[in-house]
Order: structure tokens, then C-alpha cells, then sequence
């Protein structure tokens, strides 16, 4: 197993729930951010998402899930914006 379903894990048990006491609202759209970019990398480079390490999601991969997110899914900058909030915290976290 890589480092990160662990520290994704420990983001939303402790850092979410535990240290920021976040709503169920906010944990529900972190979790679906995360379940739309693991798709997103699955679908354009067949990696697994238990098979990804924390250095294979850099900005690159980021910006072309964002991309995607207005693009594919035809979100607006605002709910693309949310989704890079979730990732940001992540990696604050």
C-alpha cells in the first residue's frame, strides 16, 4: 500500500472531522473531489488508485484534472475553484 490512502484517511478522520470539526456538507464535497480526481487520473493514465503515491499527483495532474472538471463535466470556475480548495487542504493538511 503507498502513503496515500493512509494520509487521505487521516485527512478526513483527523483533520476534517477531528482538528476543524467540519461540516458534513464540507466533508462530503472533499470526498467526492478526491473520488473524481482518483477517476480522472485512472481514466488517463490506467493507474489504480491504490497503486498511486503521493509524488504522482503533482500540478500537472492537478491542472488537467481541472481542466477536465470545465471541460468534460462543464463545471463552472466557481465549483472548479471548491474542488481545488479540497485538494489544497489536503496538502496543507
Amino acid at each position: 500500500m503507498t502513503a496515500l490512502a493512509p494520509t487521505l484517511q487521516a485527512f478526513f478522520t483527523t483533520g476534517l472531522i477531528g482538528q476543524r470539526a467540519a461540516s458534513p456538507h464540507t466533508i462530503a464535497s472533499y470526498r467526492d473531489t478526491w473520488r473524481l480526481l482518483l477517476g480522472h487520473i485512472h481514466d488517463t493514465t490506467g493507474a489504480r488508485p491504490q497503486d498511486l503515491d503521493l509524488a504522482q499527483i503533482d500540478a500537472a495532474t492537478i491542472t488537467g484534472f481541472l481542466h477536465h472538471l470545465e471541460t468534460a463535466r462543464n463545471n463552472t470556475v466557481a465549483t472548479r475553484n471548491i474542488r481545488l480548495a479540497a485538494v489544497h487542504s489536503f496538502y496543507a493538511f
